[in-house]
């Protein structure tokens, strides 16, 4: 089982607790320590779950939003492409990150949320505004997306993956593949 799948797992568990669900629980039930079970309940927050800490266990009060962090990459022309998928589906394409490899990470908020915030931001493009920040990374960048759940991120990823923008990333390998 993968990090990112334990963490599905754990909010499922603590969904469908009738009473809190104690870390030193989870971490007997996934093999891991407790202090894992710590780490993944941080990632889950930031994330977009409310889970409460009690002195009992977790209680999770519901997201507002949850969001995932996609790696891409694509042409120019497949830009429109690629946002109007992911806001086809529900998603919000919250920013564009890139990891470089003299300039570091840069990160451009976005927003995006509908086909007219797609039409708005390729014509900008145009426009002669700015170019896209994949641009200087081989076309290899990250999309913070955010939607109502995590299904709909689950319908996201797969449409970018059956489009051929999602890159395959190795899990909690601390690889960074991207090119300058």
């Amino acid at each position: 089982m993968t990090g990112s799948e334990r963490r599905a797992d754990i909010v499922r568990q603590i969904k469908e607790a009738r009473r809190p669900v104690p870390a030193k629980s989870l971490a007997e039930l996934y093999h891991v320590s407790r202090q894992v079970i710590v780490q993944d309940v941080a990632l889950i927050r930031a994330s977009g779950y409310d889970i409460i800490s009690t002195n009992r266990g977790y209680i999770l009060t519901g997201p507002e939003s949850v969001s995932r962090v996609f790696k891409v990459n694509h042409t120019d022309e497949q830009l429109g492409e690629e946002l109007c998928a992911i806001v086809d589906l529900g998603g919000n394409v919250e920013n564009v990150m890139v990891n470089h490899r003299v300039y570091g990470h840069m990160e451009a908020e976005l927003h995006i949320n509908s086909r007219r915030r797609v039409t708005e931001f390729l014509n900008d493009i145009e426009r002669g505004k700015s170019s896209p920040l994949k641009n200087i990374t081989s076309n290899y960048h990250y999309h913070k997306v955010t939607a109502d759940s995590e299904k709909t991120l689950d319908m996201i990823e797969e449409e970018l993956r059956k489009r051929g923008f999602l890159v395959e990333q190795k899990e909690d390998t601390g690889e960074n593949n991207d090119e300058t």
